[in-house]
């Protein structure tokens, strides 16, 4: 899992309330588990006039001109601004999949279905919670400003705005310390990986038939 420590990217708003999973990566795009592949379909039935369905090329599918991902202003935005209830609905981890193969790093919203915000974390993916009021404030200076970035200092935890406003936000520590550092549930194991070897050399002498054939 690749760190995240500071991320200064454009920001794409999408102004919609309950987004749920289905919605962010559908249904039919769920056979692959290779944690990759899956940009092309995020949010396939509003990116698209057409009906998805795996292996098709997306390059030659008809966009719906009026979805915000599909505007040229947002393309390459790594931040993404969204509304109450973010990633709700049924627990697939190939939402988060789907998000970050698109490019985002980071999602900003007022609040996160809870399995999707911890699956988020354990994927690369920073959500961070701000209040409606600062909300606002960004949806508004995202509409007002083309090519509007953000800078966000996982550290300090803090959010900067090109105009020097600065926002806080709260982040669980372990969760922190996961993100920094690139690790996933496979590379926190890992970081036991000398002690993990000597517990089981140390069982194989003191039971050798449970390593035989």
């Amino acid at each position: 899992m690749d760190a995240f420590t500071r991320l200064t990217g454009l920001v794409a708003p999408l102004d919609r309330s309950n987004v749920d999973t289905d919605a962010i990566i559908p249904k039919q795009f769920l056979k692959s588990i290779k944690r990759s592949g899956f940009g092309p379909n995020l949010f396939d039935e509003w990116r698209y006039l057409d009906c998805g369905e795996p292996g098709q090329d997306c390059a030659q599918r008809p966009l719906n001109a009026d979805f915000v991902l599909n505007q040229a202003r947002y393309q390459g935005a790594q931040i993404l601004l969204a509304r109450h209830n973010f990633g709700c609905g049924s627990s697939r981890e190939h939402a988060p999949w789907a998000l970050l193969d698109y490019g985002f790093r980071a999602l900003i919203a007022p609040s996160f279905a809870d399995i999707f915000y911890n699956n988020c974390f354990k994927n690369g993916i920073l959500p961070i919670i701000q209040p409606d009021a600062v909300m606002d404030t960004l949806f508004q200076a995202v509409a007002a400003t083309e090519g509007y970035q953000l800078d966000i200092d996982l550290e300090t935890q803090t959010i900067s705005t090109p105009d020097g406003e600065c926002f806080e936000f709260a982040v669980d520590a372990f969760r922190k310390h996961c993100l920094l550092n690139g690790l996933d549930d496979i590379g926190l194991t890992l970081e036991q990986a000398d002690q993990i070897r000597a517990y089981e050399a140390k069982r194989q002498q003191s039971a050798p038939w449970l390593f035989q054939g």
